[in-house]
């Protein structure tokens, strides 16, 4: 296998494990009476171990952090860790797995447009395209949800919460270009995820009681694997192959997510697939890809 078949594969794979994340949460709610916040503070500290054990040598490693450093980490990881997963798994309560991941996916347009209004980035006629296109695709497949649902409420608050995720985590990758470029990507990911599991667990503890933790094994088996087959691992296979085939082609191997959540949902959680739910994803993968090849290439 050449160097760049075993890229494209580490790249589907990542796909793969994100795309689980939905699957496990909707899993987990049907497994015990759990909220979003106590499910999420059991996916992070799961995460944690896993994370220090791989990533200690970029916190010894680089220039020393200054106070500005450490607000601007702080400040990217709750915004891409810890405010994107909260209102994340809570949109989750409401919607389907498919549609989550559909509007999660509109991210890459949502944080070109940012940059073009904080950072100085020039607009294209793409960014247009790709936001007309992604917005299009999110209200359709949002009737498909709708087409299933006994309450309309429930489905908008739902996809409002998701929304406001994916704001949030393009607000992650508009902002912390500035600390990649002088800590690196490594360090900064470790840190804004150290900074993130710090909140949720903080979170957890001022508005949950810790009696919310008896759960059933099944539920922590599955944030358990969440935190493994769903966090961890898709972020380091993800590395692995922007480094075979760059981060423009793991990039367009990633548009494969939403096909793999609907297909997911509909294998495993027996959620419904319609026209609309279908009609909808094409359009959002055809707004990203708009926008990703203007950005990479």
């Amino acid at each position: 296998m050449t160097s760049h078949q075993q890229g494209f594969l580490l790249a589907t794979l990542a796909a793969f494990g994100f795309s689980l994340k939905a699957i496990f949460v909707k899993l987990a709610y049907g497994a015990g009476e759990i909220d979003a916040i106590t499910l999420l503070a059991l996916r992070m500290a799961f995460s944690l171990p896993l994370f220090l054990v791989v990533g200690m040598s970029a916190l010894r490693h680089g220039p020393t952090l200054k106070a500005k450093d450490w607000l601007l980490v702080s400040a990217v990881g709750l915004a891409g860790y810890y405010g994107a997963s909260i209102l994340d798994f809570m949109g989750l309560q409401y919607i389907s797995a498919g549609l989550e991941r559909l509007i999660l996916f509109t991210y890459p347009a949502m944080t070109v447009l940012l940059a073009v209004i904080f950072l100085g980035k020039q607009l294209h006629r793409r960014l247009v395209l790709s936001l007309v296109l992604c917005s299009a695709g999110v209200m359709i497949a949002s009737a498909g949800d709708l087409q299933f649902s006994d309450s309309t409420g429930d489905v908008w608050l739902g996809v409002g919460l998701v929304f406001g995720s994916a704001l949030s985590y393009a607000c992650y990758n508009a902002f912390s270009e500035v600390a990649v470029k002088k800590l690196g990507s490594r360090k900064v990911s470790l840190l804004a995820m150290l900074v993130s599991i710090a909140a949720v667990q903080l979170h957890f503890v001022l508005s949950s009681p810790l009696s919310g933790l008896a759960q059933p094994m099944s539920v922590y088996g599955y944030a358990m694997a969440m935190a493994l087959f769903a966090t961890v691992i898709p972020v380091f296979l993800q590395a692995s192959a922007i480094r075979h085939i760059g981060a423009a082609d793991t990039a367009l191997v990633g548009t494969l997510g939403p096909v793999i959540t609907i297909a997911l949902g509909w294998v495993i959680l027996s959620e419904p697939l319609s026209v609309a739910q279908i009609g909808g994803t094409a359009l959002v993968i055809a707004g990203v890809l708009a926008i990703k090849r203007n950005t990479t290439g």
